[in-house]
This record gives structure tokens, sequence and C-alpha cells, in this order.
């Protein structure tokens, strides 16, 4: 099968990560790699057994033969480097979220919807094994109607901040829900079909300074409830900044015949209850319904891909690429689920700066 020639942009950082799984698909050939860091480049092409190297995106658009790129650079150069390739017809999986502001994610929408190429976004959260587990068992109509769900993501980043610098920008530097997709992304997968419509979101206060002496401009811990088409209610929290031990995520979900909580400190389990399946209300460890629910792919390809980071999800998330560019299947986080998962932290940052009320959610499949 004829190969594709990827670039991969920010291959120095994040972008390296995917090596693994652009192997394991059979199909991905690491052509060229870009990064602004030239001395890190020029080991990162080594390590990644790219023919060219460049420190300039638009070069490498341009000058490889490439036609499919992923990028792993900082989130407020996701969607401009994104439109730039779709543009020229080239397929692209970019990391979350899919922009930083609405004005750019429309640009983003309509080149996506203009141009013939695959537009992906890399929300690996979606393919861990507990929140795919789940997923099963909403399919299978075992939780009976959900109506409430939570995710949170609490990942102390401080020190981070000061060694990725862009972190203190767009991450910790502006209020609100600033990095939410992870919390967002598998729950609007469990709730399909539905979509966020309004928000609303308030902070903790700032408790926390910088190495300089400033405060960060996000809250400590931000809380953004999202209204759903459908009725249901979902919170979300994200809290970068408060000494506490690491959490990263963490979810819940209720139904009118089940629910879930995922673990939330090392030695818990994640814990099920399925009104059909047990005599007393009582929590079941998940993992009694891994065999059950835990779809084939998963199984068969689970050593390879817990080998590539994140729970298994950049490795998954790079097969269903494939897959789609291939015509396989249709693909799992396109340009209107990509929106899906960003835009409501969006509009969490103008409901925070105005007292917390509630703002509507645009719908991307509006924007033509």
């Amino acid at each position: 099968m004829k190969k594709i020639n990827v670039g991969i942009a920010g291959a120095a950082g994040r972008g390296s990560s995917f090596k693994i799984a652009c192997e394991a698909s059979g199909i991905l050939k690491i052509h060229a790699v870009c990064d602004i860091d030239e001395e890190k480049l020029k080991q990162a092409q080594i390590n990644l057994g790219a023919i060219e190297r460049y420190i300039d995106y638009d070069e490498m658009l341009e000058k490889s033969d490439i036609q499919a790129v992923i990028i792993g650079t900082p989130m407020n150069f996701h969607a401009p480097q994104a439109i730039s390739a779709l543009k020229k017809g080239i397929h692209v999986i970019s990391e979350v979220p899919a922009g930083v502001s609405i004005e750019e994610c429309k640009k983003l929408v309509l080149s996506a919807k203009k141009s013939k190429a695959v537009y992906m976004m890399a929300e690996n959260y979606t393919y861990i094994k507990t929140n795919v587990i789940v997923k099963e068992i909403v399919k299978k109509g075992l939780f009976g109607d959900l109506y409430y769900a939570e995710g949170e993501y609490i990942h102390e980043l401080k020190q981070l901040n000061e060694i990725t610098k862009w972190r203190r920008i767009w991450q910790t530097g502006i209020n609100g829900i600033t990095y939410g997709t992870h919390s967002l992304g598998p729950i609007l997968q469990w709730m399909d079909g539905d979509r966020v419509v309004k928000v609303c979101c308030a902070g903790s206060g700032h408790h926390y300074k910088d190495p300089r002496g400033n405060f960060y401009e996000n809250e400590d811990s931000c809380v953004m409830l999202c209204k759903m088409k459908s009725g249901s209610l979902i919170k979300i929290r994200v809290d970068m900044l408060s000494d506490r031990p690491h959490a990263m995520t963490n979810y819940q979900v209720q139904g009118t015949n089940g629910c879930y909580e995922s673990a939330r400190a090392p030695g818990e389990k994640n814990r099920i209850w399925i009104r059909s399946r047990s005599k007393e209300m009582v929590w079941e460890d998940i993992e009694k319904f891994e065999d059950e629910f835990l779809p084939d792919y998963w199984k068969k390809q689970s050593e390879l891909a817990l080998k590539t980071g994140h729970g298994g999800g950049d490795y998954f998330e790079i097969m269903d690429f494939v897959n789609t560019i291939m015509g396989r299947k249709k693909c799992p986080v396109g340009i209107n689920e990509a929106m899906d998962m960003t835009l409501p932290g969006l509009i969490s940052q103008q409901s925070i700066n105005q007292d917390s009320r509630w703002i509507e959610v645009p719908d991307s499949r509006d924007w033509i």
C-alpha cells in the first residue's frame, strides 16, 4: 500500500512522541520534521528518521513532498498551521485545543469545509481504556438516559510554565477554561449526538504568584457549567495552579439506570454501578466489565498502544487518522466535533469576565 509522507510540526517537543504510532500504522512515513529550536531539531530528525528538516513551517508545506501533517506545537499555532495545510490539500491531525479564539476557529472551520483534506483533532483522552469501556456501555443503553456528567483536569503546572513558556500565556495567562477538551471530550462522546448550547464559568480566586511575583491571570480552580441541547448538565473543572497531589483527569457520568466515577487517587478503583447487572446498589470495579465491553481493537493492540503514551490514546488517534484518510471510517473527532470540544472553553472565558453569566455557544455546523 502506498505510503503517506507526513511532516511533524513541533518535532523537537510533543511531536516526537508520535514516532511509534506512525511506524505501527504501516502507512504514515515520517518524511519531514519542523521546529524553531534548530539544535534540538537536528537530533529529532535522527530520532524520527526523517529525510528533511525545516525551521519554517510554511516552507515545509511549500517545499516538502508531504501529504499529511501532525501539529504538536503550542496551542496558539494549532489553528493557523492547520489552515495553512488544509488550503494546500494536506491532511491535518492537530493537538488540542483546535484554536484559541472564536475568530480563528471560524476560519479553521471554513478552511476544513472547503478542503478535500481530512482534519482531525487529537483528543487522546477519548481513547483511554476506561473511557472507551464507558462509551461502549453507554452505546448498549445500560446507563439509561444520561443527564449529568463531570470532567476534571487537575495538573499543577507552575514549574512547567517556566520551561514551556507558552503555557504561561495560553493556559494560565487567561481566565476561564483554557484547556478543557481533555475533560469535555470523552463526555461528549458518551452523550453522542448532543452538544453544549450555553455555558457559565466561575473561579476560586488568585492564590499563587509566578517567579516574577505576578498573580496568574487564570484563577486557581475554574468551573464551567455546560447546558446541553438535550437539557443535560455537565460540570468541567480545570486547575493547573493549586498545590496538591497529581490527579490529572477525573470523570463521572450519571444516567437513569447507572453511573460511573473514575479513580481519583493511586490505589482507588474506577467504579461503576449498573442497575441491570447489580442485585444491590453498590459500586463495582469497572475491570469486571472489561472483557465484555472493551472493543477488540483495543484488546489486540493494547501492548503496542500503551508504549506510545496517554494511556494508549496517542496510538489509537493516529490509527483513526490513517483510517479516515484511507476512507475506512468516519473521522471520530472531525472539525465539528473538534469545535464541540473547543468552543465551550472559549465562551467560558467570556462568561468568567462577565460576572459568570450564561452565554450561548455557537454551533460550527452553521458556519458556512
